[in-house]
């Protein structure tokens, strides 16, 4: 989240550059196979239409950046024809300026109800009695309302189309994935040697959020640890300050045209304790084991099954109990920071070429100190491939971005 503009503003960046100039956007080409492999797999799994509400799957395949109110601005995308935008007559300018596809869109007024809309939409089509997925973060109304208003269709997910889309990464998705990471590497790069006894996790997040923007970045987050604090992975409201030989750990990540960099480093100010090395150096080994246990064909879940016994024979553990790694290895990444599916236990999803995860097996002690190293990778033909190198060692904790 960026801090109030004034101290932003304050921060000198002058010696930073734009380095996002020679990102190139999804191209109109690109959503339009995006459109085609939908429709391929709404053939496949017996789907007519979906829909779809405001947020990374609508940009996704239309482009249309938006947000969600009590308004509904929604995609119905079909099998068969042009898709159909549904959104507030006065708000039709403004969602037709990220509009990047061939649609049709159609205007409901504040007195009318636009399920009916969508309904009579459908009715249109010849789907009065067809099938209907609803993409997951669909909020309920709009779920319930047209199984309402249009009884006799079959309401299904659209987890099968959409993830069968989104988790696959196409090479221009790559690139600008990479592009973020470099960014937050290289505010990272400029961060590090600014850090100084007394400042307080705000100020540092300031510090990566103004760099971040001067590099040509929007922040997404900048979570700052200190001390204590790095044992619990998502922090704590006690108040902290940067201490000689206390953990330092930041989590932060930005986007470039919406995709998005996710990148955790953990270093010390001053001598580390031997405690500290000790943990940092076995989540390095942590990272490297989850990176060569991601094989193309292989379950997702069998790359955090192979840290959890590494760290179980090094008396962490078991499982997610503390000390040790109390959440999953790592998550799928995107347009969403979050996206499915995750390096978790159980998960019997088959790695393939164009998914893209974090790689996070920290380490953590209540009551002491946690260390994340966090990484990002997508996976080729030949196995996975970093988007950032992992550091080498605590002394040198920033990384490299991968050469291009």
């Amino acid at each position: 989240m960026l801090l109030p503009g004034p101290l932003l503003a304050d921060i000198d960046t002058s010696d930073l550059r734009k380095i996002t100039s020679d990102a190139v956007p999804i191209s109109r080409s690109e959503r339009e196979g995006r459109l085609e492999r939908a429709r391929r797999l709404m053939r496949e799994h017996e789907i007519d239409a979906i829909l779809i509400e405001p947020g990374a799957s609508l940009a996704y395949f239309t482009g249309i950046e938006w947000w969600r109110s009590e308004r509904l601005t929604a995609a119905l995308l079909f099998q068969k024809g042009e898709p159909v935008i549904v959104t507030p007559f006065f708000e039709e300018p403004s969602v037709r300026e990220t509009l990047a596809i061939p649609a049709d869109v159609r205007v409901w007024q504040e007195d009318e109800d636009p399920i009916a809309l969508i309904a009579a939409t459908l009715k249109e089509r010849g789907l009065s009695s067809g099938t209907v997925a609803v993409e997951e973060t669909v909020r309920f109304f709009a779920s319930d309302g047209l199984s309402r208003r249009a009884p006799g269709t079959r309401i299904v997910s659209a987890n099968p189309v959409v993830r069968g889309c989104r988790m696959i990464k196409t090479p221009a998705e790559i690139a600008l994935m990479t592009k973020a990471t470099e960014v937050t590497i290289a505010a990272y790069r400029w961060v590090w040697p600014r850090i100084k006894t007394g400042m307080t996790p705000h100020e540092i997040g300031a510090l990566m959020d103004a760099a971040t923007v001067k590099l040509g970045g929007t922040p997404e987050f900048s979570l700052v640890l200190l001390g204590e604090a790095s044992a619990y992975p998502h922090g704590s409201h006690k108040p902290q300050t940067v201490r000689e030989g206390e953990v330092i750990l930041m989590d932060c990540g930005c986007t470039v045209e919406g995709y998005q960099s996710d990148v955790s480093r953990t270093f010390v100010l001053g001598k580390a304790p031997s405690e500290v090395r000790a943990i940092w150096d076995t989540v390095h080994e942590g990272q490297r084991i989850a990176f060569d246990a991601a094989q193309v064909g292989l379950p997702a879940g069998r790359v955090d099954d192979a840290v959890r016994a590494f760290y179980e024979k090094r008396g962490f553990g078991p499982r997610y109990r503390l000390p040790g790694l109390s959440h999953r290895t790592g998550h799928g990444i995107g347009l969403d920071g979050h996206e499915p599916v995750n390096l978790v236990h159980n998960e019997t999803t088959a790695l393939a070429p164009g998914m893209c995860f974090s790689n996070e097996p920290g380490l953590y002690l209540p009551g002491k100190f946690g260390v994340r190293l966090e990484d990002c990778f997508h996976m080729t033909t030949n196995g996975p491939a970093w988007f950032s190198n992992p550091p080498m060692s605590l002394e040198q904790p920033i990384g490299t971005v991968v050469p291009k």
